[in-house]
């Protein structure tokens, strides 16, 4: 592994987003295939969709990043939009007041001219501000903040319902994009297209790493974990993320939150739902912290660490002489000294993902004095699981068409 910025140029443009100031015209999906074309990668992928004619923040994953485009699409949105009114008004307070009154969660048909189910939904706009109004031309231009989804379009023609004089959207910039707005360092198709003819005749790669971002950028609102190097190609195999492998946290992470798992380094290893907070995995020595969501690094980018502990090492001649059985598990020639000592936290944690003993009184971090189901779900002491009662079979006598 190495620093997200260090990467080779190879590395460093397949791992990496563009802030893209989409051109007025052309679709989000021709932009994005032109980018690939320019860039010759496998894959890309945007923040979500424009319509044509809308201008703005366009976020293009390349290969790697293209794994945090579902996060991307859902981030939320700002936009700055040219409403035209069909009827001329008093006065610009009355556009002001409309515009307020269409904050907060407003239920919205998608347009004829949209490519999706026109179906009724509830989409939040956070806040808007008229910025300008124009009577003699009646246009208005204002900013709006809102959840991903929202049709900017069908907001203008609201807004001309809500005044009665009827309105429809001029013209529409997204200005913010998730995490990146237009001051990010936004570029164009021409700075891309530059940035690559530079670096296949000159061997210049600054400009490409200076239009293109490593994807951990992407993830700077989230909360970090940091992981020693000898537990980071196990999470890319999928194991769980325990409290051993563990170097560093955060401060003031929730439960369900969405963190960051990251290397020492600095590199994104994979996103997680976080099961403790930051206050539980400070006073516990074991246990699931939190559950994986999108593994972001390659396979093997570091070297396979699991396996060679000494526990690990003495489980694998246990199951060699007939002592376990091949998952591991006691069997009937298992030690008596062994069952006492040896714990599996895989199989305790298994149900009790938060990790907290608050949530679990009967769970505390010394040990689990429960019981475990086949299906995995754990059963508090004193507590016994009912067992269904099977359907009366048919009588000797009755036979079945």
């Amino acid at each position: 592994g190495s620093n997200p910025l260090k990467r080779s140029i190879h590395d460093y443009v397949r791992s990496g987003f563009i802030n893209l100031d989409k051109p007025a015209n052309p679709s989000s999906h021709e932009v994005v295939a032109w980018i690939k074309r320019i860039l010759r990668v496998e894959k890309t992928g945007h923040s979500g969709t424009l319509d044509p004619k809308v201008t703005g923040c366009l976020i293009v994953c390349v290969d790697r990043a293209t794994r945090l485009v579902k996060s991307q699409q859902s981030a939320g949105k700002e936009y700055v939009g040219i409403v035209r009114l069909h009827n001329a008004l008093e006065s610009e307070h009355q556009l002001a007041r409309a515009l307020e009154c269409l904050t907060g969660a407003l239920f919205q048909r998608p347009p004829l001219i949209a490519a999706v189910k026109r179906q009724l939904r509830v989409r939040t706009i956070y806040e808007s501000k008229l910025i300008e109004f124009d009577p003699e031309r009646r246009l208005g231009i204002f900013w709006v903040s809102c959840e991903a989804g929202t049709y900017i379009r069908t907001l203008c023609v609201h807004l001309g319902l809500l005044l009665g004089v009827g309105g429809q959207m001029q013209e529409l910039r997204r200005v913010r994009s998730g995490v990146l707005g237009e001051k990010d360092n936004m570029v164009t198709m021409h700075d891309v297209l530059d940035a690559q003819w530079q670096f296949d005749h000159n061997k210049d790669e600054s400009y490409l790493r200076r239009v293109i971002y490593p994807l951990e950028k992407l993830l700077i609102s989230h909360k970090r974990v940091v992981m020693k190097d000898s537990a980071v190609n196990a999470i890319c195999y999928g194991a769980k993320i325990m409290l051993p492998g563990v170097l560093r946290y955060e401060d003031g992470i929730e439960m369900n939150q969405d963190i960051v798992v990251i290397t020492t380094k600095g590199e994104a290893i994979c996103t997680a739902v976080a099961l403790m907070t930051t206050a539980v995995i400070s006073t516990c020595d074991h246990g699931v912290v939190a559950k994986i969501k999108r593994v972001i690094m390659e396979r093997d980018t570091y070297p396979r660490k699991w396996g060679l502990g000494p526990k690990a090492s003495q489980k694998k001649m246990m199951i060699q002489k007939g002592l376990l059985d091949k998952h591991g598990k006691p069997n009937g020639s298992t030690p008596s000294d062994w069952k006492q000592s040896y714990v599996d936290y895989r199989w305790v944690e298994v149900a009790a993902p938060r990790g907290a003993a608050d949530c679990y009184p009967w769970l505390t971090c010394g040990g689990f004095s429960g019981s475990l189901s086949a299906t995995g779900t754990l059963t508090p002491p004193g507590k016994k699981k009912k067992k269904k009662k099977k359907p009366k079979e048919a009588a000797a006598g009755e036979t079945s068409d």
